[in-house]
């Protein structure tokens, strides 16, 4: 129940930034930055009596409904959470927040309202559920035509960029293809950001004192190889473990104090799927 909760308002916090992202700096700027809300920012053009969050919201559940029809109800109560959320967000501050731009500067616009929209999009991911739209257009492009799910979302995006361009105009459409580009990047390099662990080996005498360190205080769990010094030739055991910053800065500092001549290695990990880490899915 604490995870649910946990990652729930992880997707309040990831829905709120992209809404923010899109009112503050798309929006204004009419950079249609792919997806669903980019859509709905080409369709308030040519009707701006129409505000983007009605239209993200009339979009949505029209996808919901074809998804539903076509491919099924496998959506999961997280991506109708997020999805709804955004667009409830997205009406919450044209209704009330009066919302105007951060700056006027396409260039400026482009790069940091994809960074902050990437940071909220990387926390809804992570939470594994998503923002729907796109995602729903990009499975039933799958189905249907045989497109890898990466290539139909291309897809989508790239005829949102391309209705941009006509609609305000080649700059602007670049800003936005741009924008969708830098996106997809960012997107990918938070989520490793969020999952990184330390993955280390550990060759010492006093292997044993440190492997139970790890089970007791750190509260992980490790495995022991036996090996071989090649110079040497005297048998060895090694520790493996994956640990994340803060324990294995603990486990750092212990090991200097019980064994300062023991040999570690250290690698980044992107993410660990297993007990004590993210769920196989």
């Amino acid at each position: 129940m604490k995870k649910v909760i946990k990652d729930y308002f992880i997707i309040t916090i990831g829905i709120i930034l992209v809404a923010l992202s899109v009112e503050y700096f798309f929006i204004p700027n009419n950079l249609a930055a792919g997806g669903v809300t980019g859509f709905a920012i080409v369709i308030n053009y040519y009707f701006p009596f129409m505000e983007t969050g009605i239209l993200v919201i009339i979009m949505n559940v029209i996808l919901f409904v074809v998804a539903f029809i076509f491919i099924g109800g496998n959506f999961g109560a997280k991506t109708i959470y997020a999805s709804f959320g955004l667009s409830v967000g997205l009406w919450f501050i044209e209704k009330f927040m009066n919302p105007m731009a951060v700056t006027r500067d396409l260039m400026l616009a482009a790069i940091f309202g994809t960074l902050i929209s990437s940071i909220g999009m990387a926390m809804v991911f992570n939470a594994n559920a998503s923002t729907g739209g796109t995602d729903i257009l990009a499975k039933i492009l799958n189905k249907f035509f045989d497109l890898d799910i990466g290539k139909s979302l291309l897809a989508v995006d790239f005829i949102v960029t391309l209705l941009a361009t006509i609609t305000f105009g080649v700059d602007v459409g670049l800003y936005s293809l741009l924008s969708v580009m830098i996106n997809g990047f960012t997107i990918d390099r938070i989520i490793d950001g969020f999952n990184s662990v330390k993955e280390i080996i550990i060759i010492s005498s006093n292997w044993e004192v440190i492997s139970n360190y790890i089970i007791k205080n750190l509260e992980r769990g490790c495995t022991i190889f036996d090996g071989k010094g090649g110079f040497t030739q005297k048998d060895t055991k090694m520790v493996y473990t994956v640990l994340g910053r803060s324990q294995f800065i603990k486990l750092k500092n212990f090991i200097k104090e019980n064994d300062p001549k023991a040999f570690i290695t250290i690698s980044e990990a992107y993410d660990v799927l297993g007990e004590g880490f993210n769920d196989l899915h």
